[in-house]
């Protein structure tokens, strides 16, 4: 299966619900280009975008890990190339 270039957007609303993510997030390293995080103190969650080349079979299963983390939002975009 040919690799996708996606870009996963995460709002985390439960903090305490971040180990379990990260723990998800070490599953899909290989597959991970980049991580940028952003507290947003003022609405109390954090803004996770996660740059991603992967198989489109991992990208799916990983949003689907992570959307069902309870506390967890995650949409994804992949790129037509």
């Amino acid at each position: 299966m040919e690799n996708k270039v996606a870009v996963m957007a995460i709002i985390v609303e439960d903090t305490g619900a971040a180990d379990e993510l990260n723990s998800v997030l070490h599953g899909f390293a290989p597959y991970i280009i980049g991580r940028m995080g952003l507290p947003y103190r003022e609405r109390k969650i954090n803004i996770i975008s996660i740059a991603l080349d992967a198989p489109e079979d991992a990208i799916a299963s990983l949003e689907g890990k992570i959307g069902s983390i309870q506390g967890i939002s995650v949409k994804t975009v992949t790129a037509n190339v």
